[in-house]
Formats: C-alpha cells, structure tokens, sequence
C-alpha cells in the first residue's frame, strides 16, 4: 500500500491496551486489529508510527516493547496481584516513551490510560488523541472526562469517534473532533464475483444476546435456510447463560478454529458441513483468514444486533468479500451499509425475512466498492493523519 504523505515529520506514540497483542489475524480482539490498522496507515502515510505494546504483538511502525507478552490475555481475566503488576508496568513503560522528547502526539484508546497518562505529563507540550471505541455508557469516562474538556487543558484531550452515531451518544465533550471510521485493508479479502445463490447465512460476533444470534436462528428456522454461526464466548456469566440456552436451538456443535487456511481449506471445512444435513451449526471461534473465506462463500451476513452498536466490523469484512449484509437499524448500522445496495437495513425479524428473498439483487461489486470508498484503511489513515496535525496545531495556541 503506497499512500502519499501530507505529514511525514509528525511522530505519534499509540499507547495501547494489552488484553491482546497488537497484530493481525487475531480472533477476538476488536480494539487491537484496528490500532495495528491505524498504525499500518499512517506509517504508510510516512509518518513516525510507534506503538508500546506487548513483545508478542507485531507492528508496522516502530515496536516499543513494554511487557513480555500480553499475558493477561482475556478481557475478563480476574484483577490479580499479578495481573495487576503486569497493567502497571506496560503504563510506567508506556509514560517512559512518551516523555523521551520526540513524540509530537500520543493516541490512547480506552480511559484507563488516557487517564494514566493525562496525570503524568501535564508539564509536556504534547496533546493527547483518545479513539472512543465503546458506547458512552461502557466507558468508564463517567466524571473523570470533565476535566480533560476544559479548553485550555494542558495537556489537550482530544476526541475521536467512530461514528456519528457513538458521536451524539458522547454528547457534552468538548473536544470531540471528526468521526473516523474504522477501516480494513481491503485488498486483503477475497472477493466474489456473483451471489452465491443456494449458499448459506453466515453470523459471526461475540456469543451474547446483544448480538442476537437467536434471532438469527429463528431467521433460519422460519426460511429453512442453512445458518453458520462463529464467534467466542466470554467468561462472562450473562453471555455463558445465552449460549446454554443457544444450544438448544444448535443442530451441531464443532471447532473449526484448528484448521489452517490452506487451498483446500473450502473442500475440507466449508464444503463437508454445506453437504451435511445439519441446518444450524456453531462452528466456533475462528480468526481472521478463516473468516474470510466464510464470509467469502455466504450468501448474506446476518447481524441482528439488539443494542446500539458503535460500529461494526463484521459489516464491512463482509462487504469487502462481497457479501451484502440485512441488518437491524441500530446504532451505527445505517451510517455502514448502504439499504437496497449493500445489504437491507430493517427493523424488525419479519422485515429481515422478507428481504431475504431479495438478497441474490445485491451486487458484490456494489459491496465491495461501498468498503474501498469509505472504509479501507488508506482513508482511515489519512484522516487521522489530517487530525494529528490538526490537533498539535490548535494545541500549540493554547500553549
């Protein structure tokens, strides 16, 4: 990917979580695949990329190693004495390569450690850039974002949305600056010419009821189509009681995560449970090149989401393959697929059953244009490339 650079001398510091490695192909790890995607872009874009994550991570830009391995490695992994010290030692390390002296900017992308480092280099002249990757009500920003609003902060905190949706759910920040959607590259997914008509509905996310894998089963059962259900399941005790209750409705359980992607990863994997004459089959937790080719060989993606999503991934993965997409009017969905181009936006199961019958009208080059337009990578670098520097300079009147 060669992009041309407005902003080659800025250096930006991406303090990250560590619940993941940063790098690609993970199979849950929403937050980590899009900070090693800005981090590709823009040191695409030629700017000074650095990233202080965990030895296992993989980067493009310049690695800064602040612990081992992302050891904690769970979401939900319990507050250890242990787990404790290893969160404390990625922020000491993190503040360390912030106050070296050459960072021009440092993008944060939850609270805990805007706020780490919000309290430690208040005698710095950099401004700090925080993604809001979750709702406003999971933030965990309540009464601490108050002061980062100030308008001569020092330093600055700056906003970024993913949505203009997740942008009125923030209502009250003042330096909320534009929406950057999130982007993938797209090049990066098989693409299929022509609906695969008789094939299967794909639904892939995180198993919880917010999610609404059950309507999607009920969407199956009611239409006698095939459905392919992937995604992890949480430790999370509300998640663990849907998916005991899922299981009822499931007609086969299997892990498919083992298997590589080869070129015969369809005629082994795909093909023999498409042959089988199990409707509905949880097929796991798969990680990104085994998704591909699921997404690849659907029909249509499913994403009957039940509660205001922010943004969604599994949206534009899907269209990138050329897969169209019949979706709840929810959240950040209408700002994402395009109704009656890439996909039905609905509002209801019934509406969602009906357009099942017009999904083969969908064109896969219309999906995959819709992605390369508005959600590749290059455009999501250049814009926050475009904001970095917009940032330091408005920073530096109020210094």
């Amino acid at each position: 990917m060669i992009i041309k650079a407005k902003h080659k001398n800025l250096t930006v510091l991406h303090a990250t979580p560590i619940c993941q490695p940063i790098k690609p192909n993970l199979s849950y790890g929403p937050i980590e695949t899009i900070i090693h995607n800005i981090d590709k872009g823009v040191h695409s874009l030629g700017l000074r990329s650095i990233v202080a994550c965990s030895g296992d991570s993989k980067v493009a830009g310049e690695h800064y190693v602040t612990i081992d391995q992302s050891s904690i490695g769970d979401y939900l992994s319990e507050h250890t004495p242990e787990w404790r010290k290893t969160r404390n030692l990625h922020l000491l390390r993190t503040l360390e390569r912030a106050k070296m002296g050459d960072i021009d900017i440092i993008h944060v992308h939850d609270a805990k450690m805007a706020e780490y480092i919000y309290d430690r280099v208040l005698n710095m002249s950099m401004p700090i850039v925080m993604t809001l990757h979750v709702q406003a009500r999971e933030s965990g920003m309540e009464g601490k974002y108050y002061r980062w609003c100030n308008p001569r902060a020092k330093p600055g905190v700056y906003f970024i949305p993913i949505s203009e949706y997740q942008k009125q759910q923030y209502n009250g920040l003042v330096n909320t600056e534009n929406v950057v959607y999130h982007g993938i590259e797209v090049e990066d997914y098989p693409f299929k010419e022509k609906p695969d008509e008789e094939s299967y509905l794909f639904n892939i996310g995180r198993i919880t009821r917010d999610k609404g894998q059950d309507k999607a089963i009920e969407l199956a059962k009611k239409t006698g189509s095939k459905l392919i259900i992937a995604g992890c399941v949480q430790n999370k005790p509300l998640d663990k009681e849907f998916f005991k209750g899922l299981k009822n409705s499931l007609d086969l359980l299997i892990d498919t995560s083992k298997y590589p992607v080869d070129k015969d990863y369809y005629d082994k994997v795909i093909k023999p449970l498409l042959d089988c004459d199990k409707q509905i089959i949880y097929i796991g937790e798969i990680n990104r090149e085994q998704k591909k080719l699921w997404y690849r060989h659907a029909r249509a993606t499913l994403f009957p989401i039940q509660w205001e999503e922010p943004f969604g991934l599994v949206l534009i993965e899907s269209m990138a393959c050329g897969t169209p997409i019949i979706a709840f009017k929810k959240g950040s969905v209408p700002e994402i697929v395009v109704d009656g181009k890439t996909g039905f936006v609905v509002d209801s199961l019934s509406a969602m059953i009906q357009e099942l019958d017009h999904i083969n009208s969908i064109n896969p080059n219309e999906c995959r244009r819709h992605v390369q337009s508005h959600f590749s990578i290059k455009n999501m670098a250049c814009k926050y490339s475009d904001l970095y520097q917009q940032i330091i300079d408005k920073h530096k009147v109020l210094l």
